[in-house]
């Protein structure tokens, strides 16, 4: 579809890495089957509303990203993959016109068009207000998915929920959110009482019911919290290693570009992995897990960071 052509209808509508076999401590449990099986998750963060491609005077990213370009890479790799994830990690809104005139509506229809499985939310997608986001959320085919942020005094009240559950051909993967502190980086009347719960309490809750009774083979994190900071402030790194039960944090808000996923060791001695993959959709990251036929525990097959640029 022709750029032009995907925003109208929204409107409407209102470089590979080589193979990491080495990251293979990602633990899952794998289910039984006959050959194989490969799931392979798609990810995003912080896009900041870029909707059209960096311009070609836009300095270091000119030329980079866009939306309807995501979509023929997304596109592309289902065409190829039979069990894909497409995840997102916060801070859809603002950073360009499109969200001042629309308010976040193009965002979500486009990520939905694009067939979005999963997002959480960040820090700017507050930036309407509770009121703004609410607003938007009817234009969104997918959920997102919050487990520290209680909004049951907020007219946001049960419109999120804290995990999901998704099956790929046997396969049960286990996705939940955990958002940055809010007090001090949004201004206080845009998130109103919306109460913030501790992120690592919330977040070995999460794996617990994800890995006992929701029997998940992959249990994934989508995390605003940032990739990693010098003080004691909670981040990725720092959750994944007092966390256990969680295989992949895809995180945001400190819009780093990863070249490939790190591993971190978790209280019980498997590794977590993290990865991000800067911001602006300039990139589209791929992970490639295997499962394999004998209930072993199963990793990364390969990461890949595929730039959003226009076809040759």
């Amino acid at each position: 579809m022709k750029r032009r052509d995907f925003l109208r209808n929204s409107l409407l509508g209102t470089a590979g890495l080589s193979a990491l076999g080495g990251l293979a401590n990602a633990a899952v449990a794998a289910p039984a089957a006959s050959v194989p099986l490969k799931l392979t998750i798609l990810h995003t963060n912080d896009m900041h509303s870029r909707i059209e491609p960096f311009p070609d005077n836009g300095g270091q990213w000119a030329g980079l990203g866009g939306m309807a370009r995501r979509a023929a890479l997304i596109k592309e790799v289902r065409a190829q993959e039979p069990n894909v994830l497409l995840l997102d990690s916060g801070d859809i809104f603002q950073g360009t016109p499109y969200f001042n005139f629309f308010g976040g509506e193009l965002e979500y229809k486009l990520m939905s068009q694009m067939g979005y499985d999963a997002s959480t939310l960040g820090n700017h997608d507050f930036d309407n207000g509770l009121d703004g986001l609410l607003r938007q959320l009817p234009n969104a085919t997918f959920p997102f998915l919050i487990a520290n942020y209680d909004f049951s005094k907020t007219p946001l009240a049960g419109r999120f929920a804290p995990y999901k559950v998704f099956e790929k051909q046997g396969l049960r993967i286990g996705v939940f959110g955990i958002g940055i502190e809010l007090s001090g980086l949004v201004a206080d009347k845009n998130f109103g009482q919306t109460a913030y719960l501790d992120p690592v309490a919330k977040a070995r809750e999460m794996a617990a019911q994800l890995r006992g009774p929701e029997r998940c083979d992959l249990v994934i994190c989508l995390s605003h919290l940032g990739y990693k900071y010098e003080s004691t402030k909670l981040d990725d790194r720092k959750l994944a290693a007092q966390v256990s039960g969680i295989d992949l944090i895809l995180g945001g808000h400190t819009h780093t570009f990863m070249d490939v996923p790190e591993a971190i060791a978790s209280p019980d001695g498997h590794a977590t992995l993290i990865n991000q993959v800067g911001w602006s959709g300039i990139n589209l990251g791929r992970l490639d897990y295997e499962f394999s036929t004998k209930k072993k525990r199963a990793g990364l097959a390969s990461a890949a960071v595929m730039p959003v640029r226009a076809a040759c």
